[in-house]
């Protein structure tokens, strides 16, 4: 995958995250988990919405420092794009449908679910780092020892009940957005990861197992022990 190519994928795939944001927020069915709370937190504080998503971005990337986590030039572009696009997004998307009834608010959650997920993997398939919240899990997973499935759900929960307290929506669209975006993000990920990038977790697996398959080189007794297997260290130290 080019270096143009990737940019634009990772520009078009926040550009789109943006949209499915403002769909699901304007549905008024629930919005995903964290942005129950980035609605709790706005009406409490009357701020912009891109200001309350911006500031807490920030706050999930501080907590990736005591938790070893390096963000990616794609981490930071999450955070800037989606900041400064959200508003407009749900300006759009309010502009389009004023006063959505029943058929149209079904229909901006399901189309904002399957955009989001068509979103995220577009955005994870450049591979140039995690949005911030992504990034706290993993840390969180990495540094507990829990699984993935586990510490997702910790954290949802935990930003889904503090964002409804301050007054967040949550509804159907919640629950079927934590359902359904995982199997969507599976589905379509191989569209937005060309065999020009090969996903390293599969290229460290392979070679462990041509590691394993690999006749070893012969060495003659005349030669010593290599480098590798004993002798000098590989630093030549």
């Amino acid at each position: 995958m080019s270096p143009t190519r990737r940019a634009v994928q990772l520009l078009l795939g926040l550009l789109a995250y943006a949209l499915s944001m403002a769909m699901l927020l304007h549905a008024g069915q629930g919005g995903m988990p964290w942005d129950v709370l980035h609605q709790g937190v706005v009406l409490r504080t009357g701020l912009p919405f891109g200001v309350v998503v911006g500031s807490l971005s920030v706050l999930a990337l501080l907590a990736w420092i005591p938790l070893r986590q390096r963000p990616g030039i794609g981490t930071i572009a999450n955070v800037v794009v989606i900041t400064l696009t959200i508003d407009p997004a749900i300006a759009l998307v309010t502009r389009l449908v004023p006063d959505p009834g029943v058929v149209a608010s079904v229909a901006l959650a399901v189309g904002g679910i399957v955009l989001n997920g068509l979103a995220t993997s577009a955005y994870l398939g450049v591979r140039l780092g995690p949005g911030p919240r992504d990034g706290l899990m993993t840390g969180l997973v990495a540094r507990t020892g829990w699984s993935v499935r586990l510490v997702r759900t910790l954290i949802e929960v935990v930003v889904v009940s503090v964002g409804w307290v301050l007054g967040g929506t949550l509804g159907w669209a919640t629950i079927a957005y934590a359902l359904g975006v995982g199997p969507i993000v599976q589905l379509t990920a191989r569209w937005f990861a060309p065999r020009g990038l090969a996903d390293p977790r599969r290229a460290r697996v392979r070679r462990r197992a041509h590691d394993r398959t690999a006749p070893r080189e012969p060495v003659a007794a005349t030669t010593g022990p290599r480098p590798d297997e004993g002798g000098m260290p590989e630093s030549g130290r």
